[in-house]
C-alpha cells in the first residue's frame, strides 16, 4: 500500500505537535461538535422503523461473547478502570459523543476475542479511542495526545502497533452499533408523541436536553460491567426513558405511552414496575401476608 494512502496512524512523533483544538457545545440535539467540524442536518428519510429494524438485526453481531461477559462480571474492576479512563480522556480532549461508546465496544470485542489483557492495557484503550475517533470525527485525536493522557506509559510507535493488532483481531469490522446510533430514531418517536401545543423552540430544547442526558447515562452504562450483556438498543431505550422521567415534565399517562413506544421500538418487554406501577402504588404500606413481601 502506498504510504500516502495508508490508513495507519502516521502522526509525526515530535514534542511540538499541534494541540487538539477544544470543541464547542452546540444545541444540535445535544451533540458536541468541534469548531472545525460540520454536521449534516437530520434527514427524516433515513429514520423510521425500517432503519431501526436494520440496526436491531446488526447489533447482535457486535456483542461480546457470553464467556467474556461472565468472566468480566466476576472480576469487573480492571475493565471498568480502563473504561472510566477512556471516558475521562474523551471528555478532556473534546471527542465527539460517539467516540467513547464505540471505543469501549472495540475494547470489549478485542478482549472477547483474545481473553487476555495486553502488556499495556492503557495502550489498548488508547488504540480503541484512536480507531473510534478516526471513524467518528473529521479531525481525529492524535497519537501524541493519547500518549500524554497516559503519562507516556507508551509511545506513539507502540500505539500504532496496538492499532494494527486491534484491527487485525477484529478483521477491520470496526463500525459497531452503539446506543448513540439509536438515539436519533428514538428521539424522533418521542417527538411524535409530544404535546401538540409545544412550540418549536421548546421542542428543540427538550430534545437537546434529552439527548444530552441520555448520552451521559449511556456513558455511565458503558463503564458499568453489569450492563455488558445488554443490547445497545435496550440501553438506548432505557437511558432515554430515565432521562425523560428525570425531566419531570410529563404526566404518568404520557410517560407510560412513551415507555411502551420505546419498548416496542427496541422489541423488549416492559418491566414489572412499568406494568404494575399503579398496582404497586395502591398496595398498603404493611403487607397482610408474608408471601407479599418482596425481597
Amino acid at each position: 500500500m502506498d504510504r500516502g494512502m495508508s490508513l495507519w496512524c502516521e502522526e509525526v512523533e515530535n514534542d511540538k505537535s499541534q494541540d487538539h483544538s477544544q470543541t464547542e457545545a452546540q444545541a444540535q440535539g445535544g451533540y458536541m461538535v468541534g469548531s472545525s467540524q460540520l454536521r449534516a442536518g437530520w434527514d427524516p428519510t433515513v429514520s423510521g422503523h425500517r432503519v431501526i429494524q436494520r440496526l436491531l438485526q446488526v447489533e447482535e453481531r457486535y456483542m461480546p461473547s457470553i464467556l467474556y461477559i461472565t468472566l468480566i462480571q466476576r472480576e469487573p474492576e480492571r475493565r471498568e478502570e480502563l473504561a472510566k479512563w477512556a471516558l475521562e480522556v474523551c471528555c478532556e480532549v473534546g471527542c465527539d459523543e460517539a467516540v467513547f461508546p464505540l471505543s469501549v465496544s472495540l475494547m470489549d470485542r478485542f478482549l472477547s476475542a483474545s481473553l487476555s489483557l495486553p502488556v499495556s492495557p492503557y495502550c489498548l484503550a488508547a488504540g480503541c479511542i484512536l480507531i473510534a475517533s478516526k471513524l467518528s470525527e473529521c479531525e481525529n485525536v492524535t497519537a501524541d495526545t493519547l500518549c500524554a493522557a497516559a503519562e507516556y506509559s507508551f509511545v506513539p510507535s507502540n500505539l500504532r502497533e496496538m492499532e494494527r493488532l486491534i484491527l487485525a483481531t477484529l478483521r477491520w469490522d470496526t463500525a459497531a452499533v452503539t446506543p448513540q446510533d439509536f438515539f436519533p430514531h428514538f428521539l424522533a418517536s418521542v417527538e411524535e408523541r409530544r404535546d401538540g401545543d409545544s412550540g418549536d423552540s421548546e421542542k428543540g430544547l427538550l430534545l437537546s436536553t434529552l439527548r444530552r442526558h441520555s448520552d451521559t447515562l449511556a456513558a455511565m452504562c458503558a463503564c458499568d460491567s453489569r450492563f455488558l450483556g445488554a443490547p445497545p438498543s435496550l440501553v438506548a431505550a432505557a437511558t432515554l426513558n430515565c432521562a425523560l422521567r428525570g425531566l419531570g415534565n410529563k404526566s404518568p399517562a404520557q410517560l407510560a405511552v412513551i415507555c411502551a413506544a420505546l419498548a416496542e421500538l427496541c422489541q423488549a418487554d416492559l418491566g414489572p414496575m412499568e406494568k404494575e406501577g399503579e398496582v404497586e402504588n395502591e398496595r398498603p404500606g404493611t403487607p397482610t401476608d408474608l408471601r407479599e413481601i418482596d425481597f
